[in-house]
């Protein structure tokens, strides 16, 4: 790492940063985009109000979703999942200061994982996001899921991956109330995916990373393809996809979908 380029790079945040708390204005910042509750939670399942939807009912189904044809494995609950980062422990003590800990904001839908009220600003060659909020507990690897219009935002070229397959992917600095850490890489669009419980998985003849299509209903409902199947006991049944996609296709958060194989 270039030492002076972190410190020019952190100053000009922390000078963006004071401008906005000046002037309410930052002319860097990316307003979150839609699709989680109207209180602001920033990752996956993030809202106990939602929308309950039919899904691909009898009703309703449109040429476009074939559920005649394909194998239907059933309903299932979306969980919007809006910008987040994971941070390591090294990363931790140096944006939030040695020792420090998680503050639970809130629980999520995934056993163990919970919005944290701490939160730190990315920033990119373009751009920055103030307020992407850390989703604990603290990993092995910091890790920021973003979804495809924050990547432009920031100036940057998230790869779209899997949760945890980080070699290669983009850089940005994050900065927090006691330090700033420039990332070689770790900035992703994270990739449709399933979570699924081993024994529903094996009721439903399906393996961890097979790939599965998903079919939304309503006015601007269409079919997905590609979620990838996470299997495991630390995974509870749900469908995860970024607001960019929710968005497109007018969903919300805890609305019904139905899995087509």
């Amino acid at each position: 790492m270039d030492p002076k380029l972190l410190e020019i790079v952190t100053r000009e945040v922390v000078r963006q940063l004071d401008l906005q708390s000046s002037s309410g204005s930052f002319s860097g910042s990316t307003e979150p985009a839609q699709g989680c509750s109207a209180q602001g939670c920033s990752a996956q399942g993030c809202s106990a109000q939602g929308c309950s939807a039919q899904g691909c009912s009898a009703q309703g189904c449109s040429t476009t979703v074939a559920c005649s044809t394909t194998p239907d494995l059933g309903a299932f609950k979306i969980g919007i999942s809006n910008r987040h980062l994971h941070l390591s422990r090294d990363h931790m003590d140096t944006l939030f200061g040695p020792g420090s800990r998680l503050t639970v904001l809130k629980e999520l839908i995934q056993p163990g994982q919970f919005a944290a009220v701490e939160t730190v600003t990315a920033v990119g060659p373009k751009g920055c996001l103030k307020g992407l909020r850390v989703v604990g507990p603290l990993r092995d690897q910091t890790q920021i899921e973003i979804a495809q219009t924050d990547a432009i935002g920031l100036g940057i070229q998230a790869p779209i991956r899997v949760s945890g397959d980080l070699a290669g992917s983009a850089p940005c600095v994050l900065v927090g109330p006691r330090g700033s850490v420039l990332l070689d890489e770790g900035v992703i669009v994270a990739k449709r995916h399933v979570h699924l419980e081993p024994d529903r998985a094996l009721r439903l003849g399906l393996k961890d990373r097979a790939q599965v299509k998903v079919a939304f209903d309503g006015d601007r409902g269409g079919l997905l393809d590609q979620f990838v199947v996470r299997i495991g006991s630390g995974h509870f049944s749900e469908i995860h996809l970024d607001t960019d996609e929710a968005n497109a296709l007018g969903v919300r958060n805890l609305q019904e979908v139905r899995i087509l194989k």
